[in-house]
């Protein structure tokens, strides 16, 4: 599939914000088909060129994690020549993506207002800690402290546990996930009006979202529902396991698969005359009776003879990988979610594939992320006409990198 197949071909995204959430979101579009011009310190570049397992002079796994499908340029936000050329941009972009703090891009002449004057059909698309129109308005976000405010880290983890954070930041890639939906329905809209909007997402109101029926189940108890680890709070069995020779996941989603478990794979047909566990409500309901029982059968048998029994019989069933074996799995493999490339001075580079497929192919990674800067001379020359002497005297300034 090439670039020009892509749905978001000929829409310009310009990437003004840092980290993870913002760049998230440029990503995603920069996936489907979107240029996506990424604005950068031309000496620090975006924090997280300073974060993780450096790969490359400049960049990390972090950063690159992140930045596939875009273009980087340096330019000095702090000089007025600087905020210049980033105007001049914004007026020849489809979108506008920033995380300032609020009221920051306001000061710097990057807000929704000066902006969308002189390109009324401008996406803006703001990203903050918390809503633009409460007292916290100016307060930074951070993924974890939302995961704390939000209450996500009290329904993760073990019951005996103190409270846990997800592994990723996962408050961070939702919002970015968040804003990129809503950038879509915008650019929909404004083919049908020509009109632009300012999208606003905060950190703090994906956080609340991702609680899901958790959070309804917390408002009809009056309290927090309990925490159950990797078991499921309505279904069993349901959950992690361990074989006699590594960890597997089962998940008996009914009274048939519950039936089929205990007489083909487990060989415990007298489990199902056990009153107590005669349907998934009354199994919820003496669950340590009956997790007791499974965990010893499981854990007398193989992994790969519990999977083939299960999967025989059409009980949704798992292995439980470490990360690196999950990437270097032959599924991995074949789904082509690995993709390696060579970056701009010769050496390899990795990422992961976008998830997108369209008409049954999977979207391109066409940039690896990319060097600070690597695209600065390019994209001004070509979108700007600034010729190579402008430029040199741009450099010399510490305008551009």
């Amino acid at each position: 599939m090439s670039e020009l197949d892509l749905p978001l071909a000929g829409i310009r995204v310009l990437d003004l914000s840092r980290i993870l959430a913002g760049p998230w979101c440029g990503q995603v579009l920069g996936d489907l088909g979107a240029e996506v011009i990424k604005i950068e310190h031309p000496l620090r570049g975006d924090d997280t060129r300073d974060w993780g397992i450096r790969v490359g002079g400049r960049n990390t796994c972090y950063f690159n994690s992140v930045n596939r499908n875009k273009r980087s340029v340096g330019v000095d936000l702090a000089q007025a020549e600087g905020l210049a050329i980033v105007r001049a941009l914004a007026a020849k972009s489809d979108v506008v993506i920033q995380n300032f703090k609020t009221g920051g891009a306001d000061r710097l002449g990057l807000g929704y207002a000066a902006l969308s004057a002189v390109n009324p059909g401008l996406i803006y698309c703001s990203i903050a800690g918390y809503g633009s129109d409460g007292p916290e308005a100016t307060r930074p976000g951070y993924d974890l402290v939302i995961q704390g405010e939000a209450g996500l880290m009290a329904l993760n983890g073990e019951p005996t546990q103190p409270p846990l954070k997800f592994g990723v930041a996962a408050v961070d890639l939702f919002t970015g996930q968040y804003a990129a939906q809503a950038v879509l329905a915008a650019l929909v809209q404004r083919g049908r009006t020509g009109k632009g909007r300012h999208v606003e997402l905060a950190l703090f109101d994906s956080g609340m979202t991702i609680g899901a029926y958790y959070a309804l189940e917390a408002l009809a108890l009056g309290e927090d529902p309990p925490r159950y680890g990797n078991a499921h709070p309505s279904i069993v069995p349901y959950g992690v396991f361990e074989a006699a020779d590594g960890a597997l996941v089962v998940t008996v989603g009914n009274n048939a698969q519950f039936e089929r478990f205990c007489r083909q794979v487990i060989e415990r047909p007298d489990l199902l005359e056990d009153e107590r566990f005669r349907t998934n409500l009354q199994r919820t309901v003496h669950r340590a009776a009956l997790i007791t029982v499974i965990e010893a059968e499981l854990r007398a048998r193989p992994r790969a003879e519990l999977l083939a029994r299960m999967s025989a019989h059409a009980i949704p069933c798992g292995e439980v990988l470490g990360l690196h074996e999950a990437l270097r799995s032959g599924r991995a493999q074949q789904a082509g979610m690995v993709v390696e490339g060579e970056r701009p001075d010769g050496s390899a580079g990795i990422v992961l594939a976008p998830p997108y497929r369209l008409d049954g192919e999977r979207a391109p990674v066409g940039r690896l992320p990319p060097d600070l800067g690597q695209d600065t001379r390019q994209v001004l020359t070509a979108e700007l006409g600034l010729d190579a002497e402008r430029l040199a005297a741009l450099q010399d300034a510490g305008v551009i990198a």
